[in-house]
């Protein structure tokens, strides 16, 4: 049971080229969104699609897969799990952010 605690798995597109940084050491930050739709009837028996936006972000061998194959758009199954953090923007105010740090991404589309 202990590998199932915090664990995210998402099929989605992406929805922006992703945002890679070089950090000291040699190490990669690869940063983008993940849209992943659902659809459910509602009382009038009308279906209704949603489109939830997540923020992901991965480290290392896995920002550098996400770097030389991923692009706005490829659909692709991620494994990770749901993290929260905080930090001060330039005008001093506190902003909260809630991302999945990526473990495995597996592309599916061509």
């Amino acid at each position: 049971m202990n590998n199932m605690k915090n664990r995210v798995q998402l099929i989605g597109n992406v929805g922006n080229d992703p945002e890679i940084k070089n950090l000291d050491g040699g190490k990669k930050l690869a940063n983008f969104t993940l849209a992943t739709k659902d659809s459910y009837k509602n009382d009038k028996g009308e279906k209704v699609e949603q489109t939830e936006w997540h923020r992901l972000t991965a480290w290392g061998k896995t920002a550098e897969i996400i770097e030389k194959y991923v692009t706005k758009g490829l659909q692709v199954a991620i494994d990770g799990k749901l993290t929260h953090r905080s930090y001060d923007d330039k005008n001093g105010e506190k902003r909260y952010i809630t991302e999945v740090v990526i473990n495995e991404v597996m592309l599916l589309g061509k």
